[in-house]
Order: C-alpha cells, then structure tokens, then sequence
C-alpha cells in the first residue's frame, strides 16, 4: 500500500550529505552511484553543474535523484542521471516519491533548454520514454564464501587461464598509491582509442569514498603489469577502471588481476561481484562471458527535450571511427595530457 502523504522536492542541500547516504545504503533502487561523493567528483574534476534532488515526505527522505548537466560543442547539452557511470536514476521508496522525482527533472530538463535528459537503470520504469536496451550490458554475479566454488563456477577454458595465470610468478597488492594504476589504465584506454580521465580526477575518487575506493596492482618480478580500481558498496565489490601493460598478454596479467580481486574482494566481505558496463559484442563483453557471467540489458530511457532522436554519442557509431583509429597512434604523454580535455565532455 503507497503512503498517502504529499511528497515534495528539493535541491539537495550540504547539510542534507549524511542524510542521502544514509538513505542510499538502505534503499534498494539505490546504487554506489547514487552516493553524493559522486557530486563532488564530478564537480571538482570535471567542472560541470550537478542537480541533486530529494524527495521529502513530513520532513524525512523519501527518494534521490542524482543529475549532472554536460554541455559540450561536440556531444551537445545533456542532463543525466547519472554521468560517469553506469547506473541511476531515481531512487525511491515507492511509486509516488518516484514520480515525484521524475517530474521534477523533467521540468528541470525543461529550464535548462538542454538536448534530453536521460536516465541508466537496470530497470526499466518510464515506459512513456524513449528507450535503448541493445547497446550496453552488465555482468553481476554472487561470490560464495569458499573460493574453490568461485574458481569451480568458472567455466573449464577459462578456469585453465586462471591456473595457468597462478604459476607465471605474478603477485598482487592493494596499492595505495596511483602511479602505476594510471600508468596501465591510460596505456590501455589508449590502445582502445578511448579518451582518459585525469589522474585528479582519480585521486579525488579516492579522497571522496576512502576505503571503498581501492586499487589492487598486479606485477611480475617488480614490472607493472595491470591494475584496477573498484569501489566496494554494501556486500559488492565493483572492478570500474583498469588496464594492463604489454606484459598482461604474455603473462594472463588479467586474468590472475581479476581471480584475484574476487578472492580479496570475498576476503573483505563482499558477496556480489559486479563486472561492471560493456558494449554488446566487443572484447570486454567476451572476456566477461568467459568467467562464467550472463549479461543483464542496461536500460537507457530518454526524455527528449530539444533533440528529434535519442544520442549515438559510443565509439561504435561509425561517426567517431576515425577519431578512434587516430587517437590509438597517439603516443601515450599526449593521450594523458589532451585526453581529460576530451572525456570531460562524454559522460
């Protein structure tokens, strides 16, 4: 039975900080991305305008809503919930504070003249929008509290590479610093023809969620081989950037990364293991696939404001080919220097 009471909503205010992640760690609609250190991340290290709403019934907190405005010569002029990453929308304790949330970003979308506001959800809630579901997946999966069963649920090929990963004289540490962690993820987004983040943007990750942001390094008689960055929310552990050297190839750097981050992950508690977004039918997608994980449609709805058609903004639109072909000749100095100019505007 919905609660009969009026809802109303706000602009997040600071005072509000403890209250929405208090209300996000218990709402089940609510994801690691709806947690408000995501505003001063996006704010401090991309400089774009966020709209944190709440949702109120007598007072108490009843539903978020993560939003950030990208406004860009290139890509246009976007409100998205939430950008960065994978997962948003409104979270809600019911049907009403839900509503609630929705009509006011759309009226929202509507003041600030923008393209479209678009919501990421791996469940779909506005069957009145416009909506993509055949471009991006996630893999989730439980971790049992014995590892034998992780590595027995993993399926025989790539159960092999994993041993065969475990005897190339590998190790792994939770790094406490970034150096090498940027160092193999820039080196592989560049060898994608992907822009990268700015290491500031990294380093504010880890000021912001603290212990649940953490970097797990992988080398191989002291060279850098691969690392990862995951954030750990509720009983999940969320591998979010990452990246391997010449070295992870040779030596199934990234195979032992992650079997070993689900071991460590399952060590520090964690019961879920969330692969993250992928493109349907690219590399990543299939690595994933060979662990053993089905992938889940990831749900984009769109309220078309100004644009006539829902964004192609993905380096598989034929659109942006050369723009990726050239960018993977980039020596890697100047993808790091120019390229957080770049992605500050993709979202």
């Amino acid at each position: 039975m919905s609660d009969p009471r009026p809802v109303t909503v706000r602009p997040f205010a600071p005072a509000d900080a403890a209250a929405w992640d208090a209300f996000v760690a218990d709402c089940p609609d609510a994801t690691f991305f709806h947690r408000i250190g995501w505003k001063t991340a996006i704010e401090e290290s991309f400089g774009h305008r966020t709209h944190y709403l709440c949702a109120e019934r007598d007072g108490a907190l009843c539903g978020v809503l993560p939003l950030v405005q990208i406004k860009s010569r290139l890509f246009g002029n976007s409100l998205i919930s939430t950008a960065f990453t994978v997962y948003g929308g409104p979270a809600a304790v019911d049907d009403a504070a839900r509503r609630a949330l929705d009509a006011a970003a759309r009226d929202l979308a509507q003041r600030l003249d923008v393209d479209h506001l678009e919501y990421r959800s791996r469940v779909p809630r506005h069957p009145d929008l416009v909506s993509r579901d055949d471009l991006y997946v996630t893999f989730r999966k439980p971790l049992d509290a014995d590892p034998e069963k992780n590595l027995a649920a993993i399926p025989r090929k790539q159960r092999a590479m994993v041993r065969k990963a475990q005897q190339t004289g590998l190790t792994f540490e939770i790094d406490a610093q970034l150096d090498r962690f940027y160092t193999a993820y820039s080196t592989s987004v560049r060898n994608l023809g992907t822009p990268v983040f700015s290491r500031k943007y990294f380093s504010t990750l880890q000021q912001v969620f603290g212990e649940d942001c953490e970097v797990l390094t992988v080398a191989h008689e002291g060279q850098l081989v691969a690392s990862v960055l995951s954030f750990y929310f509720r009983d999940q552990v969320l591998p979010y950037y990452g990246g391997g050297t010449d070295l992870a190839r040779a030596l199934k750097g990234n195979d032992f990364m992650y079997w070993s981050l689900m071991c460590h992950a399952q060590r520090r508690g964690a019961r879920w293991f969330d692969y993250g977004r992928s493109k349907v039918d690219t590399g990543p997608y299939s690595f994933k696939k060979n662990w053993g994980f089905s992938p889940e449609p990831l749900y984009h709805e769109y309220h078309l404001v100004k644009a006539k058609a829902v964004p192609e903004v993905n380096p598989l639109n034929p659109k942006y080919r050369l723009m990726v072909e050239t960018w993977k000749r980039l020596p890697l100095g100047v993808s790091q220097w120019l390229g957080p100019w770049i992605s500050r505007s993709l979202g």
